[in-house]
């Protein structure tokens, strides 16, 4: 069973970057669908960038769609990289595995990391 593990989150100021790492523990990324979620105080969970393990396609929400950059490593780990951070980035990421044709929604998603906090603030 496919595990999970989230780090690089903590404070950073507006402006400012971060980059998320998601590290398979246990068993391997190659046939998943590899999805970054968020979730804001009081909001509901949302995806904002997916990656295609096989075949390296990516997709953006347009909310994060040229800031956020989603990347695989080809052995273990799929990286986020989170620039020109503002405020509504603030929140719980997560990271999730789901079958290859996993999009958006997260009840698609069987395995996910326990968390990491960004938050963006003066």
């Amino acid at each position: 069973q496919l595990q999970l593990v989230e780090s690089g989150g903590g404070l950073v100021q507006p402006g400012g970057s971060l980059r998320l790492s998601c590290t398979a523990t246990r068993g391997g990324m190659d046939n998943y669908v590899i999805t970054w979620f968020r979730q804001a105080p009081g909001k509901e969970r949302e995806g904002i960038s997916l990656i295609i393990i096989r075949e390296g396609g990516t997709y953006y929400r347009d909310s994060v769609r040229g800031r956020f950059i989603i990347s695989y490593d080809g052995v273990g780990t799929v990286d986020l990289q989170m620039d020109s951070l503002t405020p509504e980035d603030t929140g719980v990421y997560y990271c999730a595995a789901g079958a290859w044709n996993s999009r958006w929604n997260a009840d698609q998603y069987p395995v996910w990391g326990q968390g990491t906090q960004v938050t963006v603030s003066t």
